[in-house]
């Protein structure tokens, strides 16, 4: 951008960062290019900002400024690479925008932010505020369906021209390319550096001042502190531990070789591959949520199932003491009785004396237990903790903290 284009620019961002602070690095780090005739402001997801300078000309710099943030907001949330996963084509894509500037707009409005036109709001779209795009864009495509289905037309208009003022915000925004894309301006692990380094001056902002927009706070929070798949990470852990014991060969005299009638009166070993037993200690304390024991005991015995050891998974209950084993061949079969004190290490204790001896023990306990000192001999445990506010397990335990959420 040139001349007056350059002066404008740079006003709004200079109103944006002073209104807007933390998100400075996004402002300064999109690329921002003249794009006449183009009759809108879009960004595409190499960080490339396109404004029609006739369109641009007539808005004051708060207006620029707001549309940058606006833009940058779109870059930040990945709307387009989540509108690719929700399966958005090119005749979804306005109903898209429509719900990504929803979620933007929900609390950013509010805040200040000063968008030339009626901004979209989730009221617009039937929705109340706080929701996420997909949210929206599936109330949108609802409610265009019921009108799509109502003949005499007294349907609630759901279309982009009830909702707010038309502006295509470009393939960032979408996820649909653009002829005039061209080639990635930026590699995504920049762009991933940049949503980072908002996302650390977001909520160090939110500790120093306190008005940071709770939907960009909880964004940024997000980002910075990701949730783990719990299944995903407790299938990884329990494969992981099977298939040491699994791949573990060993000579056994518990069959003779094939080879020793050639060894005349000396009995040869066998190489066997053993197929590991599995025990799982319940914590039925006092302080255990059914809820959650109930989930992590399907995903164990759903694992299982997938790794052909079924028949060979024991269970005990334990509270301050264990129950008896019991082989089981599905969740429905186990009976947690307890409800006292808590001591994980009896249950343990009480796995590592079973016959044949585990291979493998997983303690599904909320963490509010002694531990053992050191590792159990002869078994690997597979420690699930039940509840984002669970203790840590002991360093010489594997440990998969289990989510409600």
């Amino acid at each position: 951008m040139t001349g007056r284009g350059i002066e404008g620019l740079a006003a709004a961002r200079l109103w944006a960062t002073d209104r807007f602070p933390y998100l400075a690095t996004g402002l300064f780090g999109a690329e921002v290019v003249a794009a006449p005739g183009s009759g809108t402001v879009s960004v595409d997801e190499s960080w490339r900002m396109r404004a029609d300078p006739e369109l641009t000309a007539h808005w004051t710099a708060a207006q620029l400024g707001s549309v940058l943030v606006h833009h940058v907001c779109h870059l930040l949330r990945t709307h387009g690479e989540r509108a690719q996963a929700a399966g958005v084509s090119a005749p979804d894509a306005r109903l898209w925008i429509q719900a990504a500037d929803a979620e933007i707009n929900d609390d950013l409005v509010p805040a200040g932010l000063d968008l030339p036109g009626r901004p979209v709001l989730p009221a617009d779209l039937g929705a109340p505020d706080g929701l996420l795009a997909e949210q929206y864009f599936q109330a949108s495509t609802t409610a265009r369906s019921a009108e799509n289905k109502n003949e005499d037309g007294a349907a609630k208009k759901m279309s982009m021209a009830a909702a707010g003022d038309w502006l295509d915000c470009g393939s960032g925004a979408d996820g649909v390319p653009r002829p005039d894309d061209g080639p990635p301006a930026r590699p995504a692990w920049q762009a991933d550096l940049l949503r980072r380094q908002v996302a650390q001056d977001v909520v160090a902002h939110s500790k120093r001042a306190g008005d940071v927009p709770g939907g960009l706070l909880r964004w940024a929070q997000e980002i910075l502190n990701p949730k783990i798949n719990w299944r995903k990470v407790l299938a990884a852990e329990l494969r992981r531990a099977v298939a040491e014991v699994a791949g573990a060969v060993d000579y056994s005299y518990r069959r003779p070789s094939r080879r020793a009638a050639v060894a005349g009166n000396v009995v040869l070993p066998a190489l066997r591959r053993p197929v590991p037993d599995v025990a799982v200690v319940c914590d039925t304390s006092g302080s255990m949520t059914d809820d959650l024991l109930a989930a992590a005991l399907a995903e164990v015995e759903g694992l299982l199932r997938a790794l052909g050891l079924a028949r060979q998974v024991r269970v005990l209950a334990c509270d301050y003491a264990a129950g008896p084993a019991r082989r089981v061949s599905s969740a429905r079969q186990i009976q947690l009785v307890g409800g006292g004190g808590t001591d994980m290490g009896a249950g343990i204790a009480a796995a590592v004396a079973l016959r044949p001896r585990p291979a493998v023990t997983v303690v599904l306990t909320d963490g509010y237990t002694p531990w053992p000192p050191a590792a159990p001999k002869g078994t690997r445990v597979v420690i699930g903790l039940l509840g984002t506010g669970a203790p840590d397990a002991p360093a010489w335990a594997r440990a998969v903290r289990v989510d409600a959420a």
